[in-house]
């Protein structure tokens, strides 16, 4: 059995492995709260939204607004997950990310530039779930949960 080291005595990797897992975590949460609102807008046929007649993969608006408000709904409950940074729900969180890129490619032409905008969000939560290893994930959160139950 090893005893959790001293927060003095954390490495550069640990910090940066807790700090990389609640960025994605918050990341996570925000898309999915914007997507939530995308597709409450969606499934209220707001105006905002552009039609192009001959896309290849065109759904019918409402449709497209409950898919972004599932994945949305979803996404913060992983989100919420990811501060227990475990491999499950890291692995969630880069599934979730990935529906979330798919989805916003598929609604380019209903919205194009917050499909974008949300492409490159997505890609940087799944790059930060993905630069983590197992191992330092868990030993960054067991030594900052060691730390905040400290006195000072």
């Amino acid at each position: 059995m090893t005893a959790t080291p001293p927060a003095h005595a954390r490495s550069t990797k640990q910090v940066w492995a807790g700090g990389l897992t609640t960025f994605a975590a918050v990341m996570l949460m925000i898309a999915g709260v914007l997507s939530v609102f995308r597709g409450i807008m969606a499934i209220a046929q707001d105006d905002v939204f552009v039609t192009t007649p001959n896309y290849v993969f065109k759904f019918d608006l409402t449709g497209w607004g409950w898919i972004h408000l599932i994945l949305g709904a979803v996404a913060v409950i992983v989100g919420l997950g990811l501060f227990q940074v475990s491999t499950w729900s890291r692995v969630a969180g880069v599934t979730i990310a990935g529906l979330i890129v798919i989805a916003n490619f598929l609604s380019l032409p209903y919205y194009p530039v917050w499909s974008i905008v949300m492409i490159a969000f997505s890609a940087f939560i799944i790059w930060a779930l993905c630069v983590v290893r197992g191992s330092e994930a868990s030993s960054a959160s067991s030594a900052g949960s060691a730390t905040s139950s400290m006195p000072s």
